[in-house]
């Protein structure tokens, strides 16, 4: 499969593919089911269910538990641990991927094999030949903010990195970029460099050389597109040097990075020039990207989930470049490609392709429905609805999504909920909705990313009116005060007056609408909500801590909120508050 897509990119022939995998998405399902239970059934962790080699739906789903990653967690260590005997999959694993550590505090071993790159390449080139019908790439180079963390090898010898780095680092990826015309601007060496201060700053070097050739400008996650144009900001002048006199900035270090780019780069005074007068020229710096690159489509990364509250600012750096959600997946694997590149972020949706991997789906409103009161231990109990298949699935309806993979996932729960939009032939067509753990809870409050999210868009807009922006936020829920409370953290551009300031901290407050939490509030149950106003620059030091674990940058997401394990984290945040607000709004 992944000879095929790096050969010449035909955009009618993937397209054509698509459509006959998602016109028989139920029988292409029970087909993938079989063919990962065929791979994979002499394995222990199947045989300790008792399948005894039945590859149907019916038998699977019966015998096989839903799981989460702390069941899988043993098993994943041992094979980490130098354990080769079919653990999880038939074949050994080579590779383990880790996770962000962002929403646990800590990175989860994934593992990761030939089969789910395969898949990975799938993804990318579907919702290229989508996109690239709605927007021809024609032979251009692609502004990509990619950084490749160190790969190291685990205890029993196998090599492990963020997902992002082994999907960088496999040799396929970068064969298919170059079928999909879009060869990164930056050398690999940029890439692949020891620094990611040190390969930002020239990765922004490169556009600038190759300006009228980028056609897209990407990156795994919005937010890394937006903190790479921040960072221009406050660089152009140095990058415009560079140019004029052919000399790389004394702030790259590294002999690799510096001798990549001394072959690109040449005393260019004209273009030193063009680029000085066209940052002098813009105001605030709305369409920087649109005046950089005058011949780039479209810029394009994960802007849905917790990438929503970079989208504002990213369109403001775009001006009328188009702004394309890029596909949904995890660490795990690959869901869904983004087949409507023409609709905004906010309205994104992604069909699942039914050949990756045998998918199910939890219905969540049976469980809202379901739910009981235990009056004497102020919970709720719920009574979860039985999983559905992929064409089972009904519009409207939200969802708690199960996968299956061909990497040792069985019946693995995602954590993420999504609302089914409609269908692309027979396949859904899904809107990501948040992570369903909950984020922020005291007492019978419950509150997820999505609800901190909108709380924050509607007190953010507050600062908006004072010509003021919200560069990031946190949350975390306090228990050293009595009773607990919510703390929200934000960084702000700018000087907020304390009036403004008490005002958004009144209004997060009122914009939690959870029943739990309005009532918990009037009876001081949970106790005034605090906004810690953060020193410029908190973020970046929380960035640099992820990457110095081994985090990539372009997997980096803001924790929306930082559990009490997370001690380093809450450190940071301490340690830059220079001024914290109690509401009075109850």
């Amino acid at each position: 499969m992944l000879e095929k897509m790096e050969k010449e990119f035909n955009t009618e022939e993937i397209i054509e593919e698509f459509e006959a995998l998602t016109k028989d998405a139920e029988r292409v399902q029970r087909d993938t089911l079989r063919r990962i239970l065929n791979e994979n059934g002499g394995t222990e962790y199947l045989q300790k269910w008792g399948l005894n080699r039945r590859t149907d739906p019916e038998s699977y789903s019966s015998c096989v538990p839903l799981v989460t990653h702390k069941d899988l967690e043993p098993y994943i260590h041992r094979i980490a641990d130098g354990d080769s005997s079919p653990i999880l999959t038939g074949k050994p694993i080579t590779t383990i991927s880790l996770s962000s550590g962002t929403t646990q505090g800590k990175p989860k071993f994934v593992p990761f094999n030939d089969e789910l790159m395969a898949t990975t390449m799938q993804i990318y080139v579907t919702s290229f030949a989508f996109r690239n019908r709605e927007f021809p790439i024609l032979n251009g180079k692609a502004l990509q903010f990619i950084y490749s963390s160190k790969q190291f090898k685990t205890k029993g010898g196998l090599t492990a990195g963020t997902a992002t780095t082994n999907v960088i680092r496999n040799s396929h990826f970068k064969k298919t970029m170059k079928s999909m015309q879009s060869s990164c601007c930056s050398p690999d060496e940029v890439i692949y460099g020891p620094d990611f201060h040190q390969s930002l700053y020239c990765h922004l070097l490169c556009g600038l050389i190759f300006h009228n050739e980028v056609q897209l400008i990407s990156s795994t996650f919005a937010h890394s597109i937006v903190h790479a144009f921040r960072t221009f900001e406050e660089v152009w002048e140095e990058l415009c040097t560079d140019i004029r006199v052919g000399v790389l900035s004394s702030q790259v270090t590294d002999p690799s990075v510096r001798t990549s780019i001394s072959k690109l780069l040449k005393p260019d005074p004209g273009l030193a020039d063009i680029m000085y007068q066209k940052c002098s020229g813009l105001s605030n710096w709305y369409g920087l990207i649109q005046v950089l690159f005058p011949n780039a489509k479209y810029i394009y990364g994960i802007m849905t989930g917790s990438m929503e509250p970079y989208v504002n600012k990213l369109r403001h750096y775009a001006g009328e470049l188009p702004l394309l959600s890029a596909d949904y997946g995890s660490s795990e694997g690959w869901i869904g490609a983004n087949v409507n590149p023409k609709l905004p972020p906010e309205s994104a949706t992604f069909a699942v392709l039914p050949n990756i991997g045998f998918f199910e789906f939890i219905p969540l409103r049976t469980n809202v429905e379901g739910q009981v009161q235990d009056q004497t231990e102020s919970t709720i109990i719920s009574l979860e609805a039985k999983p559905v298949g992929l064409t089972e699935v009904k519009v409207g309806e939200e969802y708690e999504i199960i996968v299956t993979n061909f990497a040792g996932l069985y019946r693995y729960r995602l954590g993420d909920v999504v609302k089914v939009m409609g269908f692309h032939n027979k396949t859904p067509e899904l809107q990501f909705v948040c992570r369903r753990n909950l984020l922020l809870t005291i007492n019978i409050d419950k509150n997820t990313e999505k609800d901190l999210q909108l709380s924050v868009e509607t007190a953010a807009k507050l600062l908006y009116e004072e010509k003021l922006e919200l560069v990031d936020f946190t949350s975390c829920a306090d228990f050293s005060t009595d009773p607990g409370h919510y703390v929200i953290f934000w960084e702000v551009s700018g000087e907020a007056s304390e009036d403004v300031l008490k005002e958004c901290c009144n209004c997060l407050d009122k914009s939690f609408v959870d029943a739990g939490y309005v009532s918990s509030r009037k009876v001081n149950a949970i106790g005034a909500l605090e906004l810690r106003v953060l020193r410029s620059g908190t973020f970046h030091r929380i960035i640099d801590h992820y990457v110095g674990l081994g985090s990539a940058l372009n997997q980096f997401k803001t924790p929306r909120c930082v559990g009490p394990a997370n001690t380093t984290v809450l450190q940071i945040l301490g340690n830059n508050v220079v001024e914290s607000y109690f509401s009075t709004a109850f």
